[in-house]
Parts: structure tokens; sequence; C-alpha cells
């Protein structure tokens, strides 16, 4: 017999949701143990109790599986869309989804953005990664049809008012030489006909970078996610998948503990 724990950590560790949602899955009257709606808090033998979620039942814990991304433009960040041609759950080889009974992205680049994605079957991971209180930094490269102004240098700088508060954004620079060549390897020849920016988000307003450099008048042609804490989209082409070494998911895990 193996030690019991609470449902929604025997739900989160299945791969079914993160501890929260599984919590409300519960709530919400959608989890049986052995037949019976369970209880919050209730204490399950994920080795000897038959879990089920609206009926269909949860396969015992499997291996967790932590996955990088390179996203092209025009693939939707979900798992499943009926009105997207292509998800980022398409581009994982088969193999790698043969040994995740679910995957799901960790956060969200919109359609038309490119550059470094997470999966993983870990809902307490992604969690933990997408808390506001971690402040886990995501890095962008802006790509623009031509150079900011000082005045919307600035703007940009002090914030913009967005409709959900006041969007910020740090270390607004110019790209490097050596910043556009990565780029390139990246994305193809197409890097060197705009101009490039590198900015570093810790908030998560909806298609935030878009809407900022659209108030003041500098419209995004590419914007290219390139970093998230401390991994980077360095060596990876668009559309590649790869896992992550167990060093640079530590390093995750440390920014994602962090208080």
């Amino acid at each position: 017999m193996s030690e019991p724990v609470r449902i929604h950590k025997a739900l989160a560790d299945a791969g079914v949701a993160s501890r929260r949602r599984a919590e409300q899955l519960v709530v919400e009257g959608r989890v049986t143990v052995n037949g019976i709606p369970a209880g919050v808090g209730q204490l399950v033998d994920p080795a000897r109790d038959v879990l089920a979620v609206n009926g269909t039942t949860v396969a015992a814990a499997e291996k967790r599986l932590y996955l990088a991304l390179a996203k092209p433009a025009g693939v939707t960040s979900t798992v499943s869309d009926r009105h997207a041609d292509r998800t980022v759950i398409d581009l994982v080889p088969g193999a790698l989804r043969q040994r995740a009974a679910r995957l799901y992205p960790v956060g969200r680049l919109d359609r038309d953005s490119e550059g470094l994605l997470l999966l993983t079957n870990d809902g307490d991971w992604a969690q933990r990664l997408l808390h506001p209180s971690h402040g886990v930094e995501r890095e962008y490269a802006v790509g623009l049809e031509r150079p900011l102004d000082a005045q919307q240098t600035d703007d940009l700088e002090r914030g913009v008012q967005l409709s959900e508060g006041l969007a910020t954004l740090s270390n607004l620079r110019v790209a490097t030489s050596a910043d556009v060549r990565l780029l390139g390897q990246l994305i193809g020849r197409d890097a060197y006909q705009l101009t490039w920016y590198r900015v570093t988000l810790r908030q998560g307003m909806k298609r935030q970078i878009r809407r900022m450099f659209s108030a003041v008048e500098a419209p995004v042609a590419r914007l290219v996610r390139v970093r998230i804490g401390t991994l980077r989209i360095t060596g990876m082409r668009l559309g590649d998948v790869r896992e992550l070494s167990p060093s640079e998911r530590g390093a995750l895990d440390a920014l994602s503990s962090a208080r």
C-alpha cells in the first residue's frame, strides 16, 4: 500500500490539473473515488483507489515530462481548439506524447507570437512557474519596422495605462548584433529586415507587449520570446521540441520556489 495523499494532490500527480484546479473539480462534484463522490481534502491511496473525473478513470501517476518548444507563428497555445489549424501539442513528436497522458502549455503565447514555450504534465510545477509571487521573468525580442524615437522609448519605460491597469516592462534596450544573429538562427533571414529591441516582463496582461507598443504608435511586426527565467531559446529553431535537462529544470525550480 502506498502512502495516502489528499485527493487534489493525487489528481495533480496524475497530470489532471494543478492542485488548485483539482480541488475545484472536487468542489464541483466532478471527481469520484471508487464510484463515490469525493470530498475536499479526502485522503486516497493512488495505488488502490480508483479515481475518476467526469466519469473517466484517472491513470496512476505517470513520469513527469518537461519540454521546451520553439513555437512558430500561426500555432495556437492550447491543448485543443476546433478553430485552430495547429496547436502546440501537434508539434510534439509522437514518441514524447506517448510518455504523457496529457500535456499542456505553461502559460501562453498568442497565435501570432513566436518563441520559447514550456509544456508539461506536472500541474503543480506549472502553477508555481506562473504564480505572480515568484516573478519569473520572460524576455522578448520585439521586431519593429522602424526604430523608436526618444518619446516612445520614454513612454514605454514609464509604463502604459491599459484597461487592466498600468502595464510596465523592464530592461528595454536595443538588441545587439549578437542578439540579432541568434534571432537569425531561430527565425531565418527575415530577422535582418527589422529593428529589434529586447524587453523583460514580470506581468502577464493579455497581449501586453503588443498593446503597449501599439499605444505609443510603434506596432510590433514580430514578437519572439527568448527566455523564461533562467532558460534561453539558444540553439533551437522554430518548431523544435526538446526535453529540459535536470539542471535546467532545477534552475527553474529554484526560481519558482523562492519567496
